[in-house]
This record gives structure tokens, sequence and C-alpha cells, in this order.
């Protein structure tokens, strides 16, 4: 590669518009193309990014021999076909998460891109967090002795996908952490050992939520009226009828 890296930006609705204005910023990339399958993203692009071509054709990006490197944050299901495309066409490529949708794919993937001697990442950026890197230099010190578990919570109100479930959405993010911090594969446990004791039970229903909290001294039962209604007419996928409120 030459010393300024060529990065294509294939995906620009969410994410993707995150990732092309971080690497048009950076001194040693060039922000070479701009690829979607929708106008309206198309047009955002074009305004933000005036130096990139933008394009809904993956083939024209490909094409470019002068291209390093390929940026995929385009809907999961889509993840690997797109970076098989990527991959055979020659190209560095990052992915975001999740990787695949199947195990079988995502080592298709990598067998692929040793195949062809180019590099293959996974968008994981928390390994990347000042705070993770702290941990992990904890604990290849020894200051936390020896480790016996870890674990996460990650749970939100948040954006319903029809296209990917809560673990494919959140999942690998915790997945990755814990993969870098201890170089094992997580597991599921209950523990004796810990520094909080947490006795709590959530209850989500559609209209309202509810917390049993045993260490509140004085709110054991905490009511949110906060939750999810669906519609009764029938859809193609769980996220198109889902709709969110956010009350007290």
């Amino acid at each position: 590669m030459s010393e300024r890296i060529r990065v294509a930006v294939v995906g620009l609705g969410y994410w993707g518009p995150n990732l092309a204005r971080n690497f048009e910023r950076l001194a040693d990339a060039d922000l070479a193309y701009c690829c979607d399958l929708v106008p309206e993203n198309l047009e955002k692009a074009r305004a933000q990014f005036p130096g990139a071509v933008v394009t809904g054709d993956l083939d024209q990006v490909l094409a470019d021999p002068g291209l390093d490197a390929v940026v995929i944050a385009t809907p999961a299901p889509t993840h690997y076909s797109l970076g098989k495309r990527v991959l055979d066409a020659g190209k560095h490529v990052l992915i975001e998460k999740p990787l695949a949708l199947k195990a079988a794919d995502a080592k298709d993937l990598v067998a692929t891109a040793a195949a062809k001697d180019v590099r293959l990442m996974v968008g994981h950026l928390l390994e990347y967090h000042p705070g993770v890197r702290k941990v992990k230099a904890l604990l290849e010190a020894g200051e936390l002795g020896r480790t016996f578990y870890v674990y996460a919570n990650r749970l939100n109100l948040g954006k319903v996908r029809a296209d990917e479930n809560a673990l494919w959405s959140l999942g690998p993010h915790d997945i990755s952490v814990i993969n870098y911090l201890t170089g094992e594969e997580p597991e599921e446990h209950v523990s004796w050992l810990d520094p909080h004791k947490s006795r709590k039970i959530t209850v989500v229903g559609a209209e309202k939520m509810v917390v049993f909290d045993d260490m509140e001294a004085e709110r054991k039962v905490t009511v949110y009226d906060r939750g999810a209604t669906t519609t009764r007419t029938k859809f193609e996928t769980y996220g198109e009828f889902v709709t969110l409120h956010f009350g007290d």
C-alpha cells in the first residue's frame, strides 16, 4: 500500500457516516468512496464528503486498483456477502460487528482473507477504549490476583432493529472485551465472590416495567412507565410493529 491508505465506506445509514468522518480526518488516510443503495444517504454523503466519490455501485468501488481498504457498515445480514466480495477483490476490509450471523460464514471470511493475504478486521471499538486498556494493564500486572470471572450487563430501552436481535446488536461488544481482557471464551456463572451484593429482579412488560431490588433500604419496588407497545397488524419482522414509549 502507499503511505496514505485509500478507503471506501460502504453503508451510510446509522453508523457509516461516523466512520467516513473519522477516516476523512485521519492524516494517513484518504476517504476515496462512499457507497450506499439509498438515494437519500448518497445525497447527504455528497454534501458531507465532497472529496469522495459517492456511488451506489459496489463493483465500481472494487474495480479501482488504487483502493486499499473497504469499511462495511451495512445491516448485519449483509456483512458476510459483502465482506466476501471485498476480500475476493483483494482489498483489506473492516466489517462492523457482528462479523457474520453464522459461525461458518465468519470462518469462511477468515479463511478467505488468509488465502488472499489481506487484513480482515471487526469493529470491536471498545477494545481500544482507554478505560478497557487500563483494566487490561492491571490484569497483566497481576494487580487483581487470580481472575475468577468477568460479567457484563448491557441493557437499553433503545432502537429495536428488525434485521438483528439484541444478542447480535449488543452482545459482541461485551464478548470482544471479555476475550480481550482474559484471552478466554466467556461462560455463564453464578457466584458468592463479588464486591457488590445484588438481589434484583426486573420484569419487563409491554406497558410498564417493574424492578424489585432487595438491597434498597426504602424503595424495594420501583415501577417504570416505560415499555414497548405492539399493533395487531401482521408484519414480516418484529421490529416493524414495535413502538417505544418513554414515560415516568
